[in-house]
């Protein structure tokens, strides 16, 4: 069995200013970096035997911090990275209820919003490959994955079995720089925490 840890990436300007930010790229604000560096004294302790994370700046810094902290470095893999926003990447979430509101409805309701970039299907088949693939490297360790907000949803989401659209609309937003578990084992995921 590999054991997951999953941490969000840091804080950034566009999440505190609740812009969508995607494939964007933008790096972490001193927020961000302070809770690397707390994700890395957690780290300190947890015996990790590898660390990955999206090839997206704010999540790659983030997971540098830690790594550096546990002597390891990290692997970026673009598998791990946020769900494509499409025509709403870098608007703020006023901006898109004013320019897309139907779209801005059907995502609160645990839907597709955007019409461009990334379905949450896609995203959730791309995310539990990725990790799969991770955790068959590395049998029987613990493995830390750097990722984003959505794409770590669709993982749980997964792990819990139940639909994604009912895991956004009942579970609480993963907050920046927080952490969960899973566990991987002949490729079945399932939730540890």
């Amino acid at each position: 069995m590999t054991t997951i840890i999953l941490a969000r990436h840091g804080e950034t300007d566009w999440n505190a200013e609740l812009r969508f930010q995607g494939h964007a790229d933008p790096p972490l604000n001193a927020a961000g970096r302070s809770q690397a560096v707390a994700l890395a004294a957690t780290l300190a302790k947890a015996r990790v035997a590898a660390v990955y994370s999206s090839d997206l700046q704010r999540a790659a810094e983030t997971a540098r911090i830690a790594a550096d902290r546990v002597g390891l470095s990290v692997v970026e893999t673009p598998g791990l990275r946020e769900i494509d926003v499409g025509e709403w990447s870098g608007l703020t979430v006023d901006e898109v209820i004013d320019r897309f509101p139907d779209g801005y409805r059907r995502h609160r309701d645990g839907g597709d919003g955007w019409t461009d970039g990334e379905t949450h299907e896609e995203l959730t088949s791309r995310i539990v490959r990725t990790v799969v693939e991770i955790a068959a490297a590395h049998p029987d360790d613990t493995i830390l994955v750097v990722a984003h907000g959505a794409a770590l949803r669709a993982l749980l989401a997964y792990a819990d079995g139940i639909p994604l659209s009912e895991f956004r609309r009942t579970r609480p937003p993963i907050q920046n720089g927080s952490l969960a578990m899973i566990a991987v084992e002949d490729g079945i995921v399932r939730r540890l925490d």
